[in-house]
């Protein structure tokens, strides 16, 4: 399927989503966002519609976007009145590129119908939805029904897994249900978010082995910091090296102050670590220990990966493929010449202790040796001809 221009499922790459956390009726500070998700390398961008004001506004974000020269694809996220809103605000059912619809959310009494008419918006302007489920927002209807029928068995399961069957079974209903309706099957992606990484796991399991649709993949309420990136990364992993996802998410706390972009760059680094998708440039440093008690090494490194970043967007433009450049910053003897001949071009600079000679490895052979208070320039300017001679056009 098409997420605007963005191609996902299908044995496309896995797709980077990020959402905004602004009020989507301040269509300038929602566009500004979304630009620098999109700049962060977010592929496709999700802001809430949750009132009339935000249903008002999506075409004038739109329309900011595109005067800026970008088509990041926006998903519209709809929750309790979405179904109103798509009929009310036709400019924004058409300007979004994707709805969000989560079963749970749509009531008691008219829940099937306003499901139907929200299908009947994308079946009719051909957009695609995510059925996204949350464990914290549960189809009350299926979960009684499934907890009515494991109360009947000898030996019931514990109410924990019956909350996650029913989360798979509501959200597969609903799929059953759209597809009924006449939505396409490369129309529908699916979701069923929980916080607990086993058992993010097991659902996304069932998914895929139950459901032909593409999967939207992330750990909901992640949380903060360290503990927000491993738990995400920790259910993500597992599940991208078993083919299973075609979208992925890192739903990170963004500390006070911090820039909501966190969460793209996290992502990224997970699909570069799996080796399936390149964004940037890899920098491996050695960690230090006893035989490096100089911060040389360190600062060398932190220098180079802001070299790298700062020179990534015009090499991108005029060098294909740079994004695969490793270059390794070592700091003794021990790993260092053999870690930087693993790399394209690396660097071994001498622990405590040794010779202050340091090695420069290109291609995995020995290019020269370097030594001086100038080495850093000198080192920058042959990883810069480098990427030109590798690179370059022929």
């Amino acid at each position: 399927m098409w997420i605007g221009q963005v191609p996902v499922g299908g044995g496309h790459p896995v797709a980077v989503q990020a959402m905004t956390n602004t009020d989507t009726a301040d269509a300038q500070s929602t566009a500004a966002q979304v630009a620098e998700l999109a700049a962060a390398g977010a592929e496709i961008v999700r802001i809430t519609v949750n009132n009339e004001a935000a249903a008002r506004a999506v075409p004038e974000i739109k329309e900011r976007l595109e005067d800026q020269g970008l088509s990041v694809p926006l998903v519209g996220d709809f929750h309790f009145s979405g179904h109103v809103l798509l009929r009310r605000f036709p400019k924004a059912a058409q300007a979004l590129d994707k709805f969000r619809i989560n079963p749970g959310t749509l009531g008691k009494k008219r829940k099937d119908q306003a499901f139907a008419e929200m299908i009947a918006v994308a079946r009719d302007l051909q957009k695609p939805v995510r059925i996204g489920g949350n464990w914290g927002s549960l189809d009350m209807e299926v979960l009684a029904e499934l907890m009515d029928e494991n109360a009947r068995r000898p030996e019931p399961a514990p109410a924990e897994a019956v909350v996650l069957s029913a989360l798979v079974e509501s959200v597969v209903r609903s799929a059953e249900a759209a597809l009924a309706l006449g939505l396409g099957e490369d129309q529908i992606v699916l979701s069923a978010k929980v916080s607990r990484v086993t058992e993010l796991l097991w659902v996304y399991r069932e998914l895929a082995r139950r459901t032909p649709f593409a999967l939207h993949l992330g750990l909901t309420e992640a949380g903060m910091g360290t503990k927000g990136i491993v738990a995400s990364t920790a259910a993500l992993a597992p599940l991208l090296l078993e083919g299973i996802g075609d979208t992925i998410r890192v739903s990170l706390t963004p500390r006070p102050g911090e820039p909501r972009t966190r969460e793209v760059e996290v992502a990224w680094e997970v699909l570069q670590a799996l080796g399936l998708r390149r964004r940037s440039p890899e920098v491996s440093a050695c960690p230090g220990c006893g035989r490096t008690t100089s911060t040389r090494f360190q600062e060398l490194a932190e220098r180079v990966e802001a070299y790298l970043k700062a020179r990534l967007p015009e090499w991108k433009a005029i060098y294909p493929g740079v994004e695969t450049l490793k270059v390794a910053v070592m700091g003794c003897v021990v790993n260092g010449p053999g870690e930087s001949k693993h790399a394209d071009i690396g660097i071994s600079l001498p622990g405590t202790g040794e010779d202050p000679k340091v090695p420069v490895y290109v291609d995995g052979k020995h290019f020269t040796t370097l030594s001086g208070e100038d080495l850093e320039a000198r080192f920058l300017a042959i990883l810069e001809a480098y990427v030109k001679r590798r690179f370059g056009t022929k």
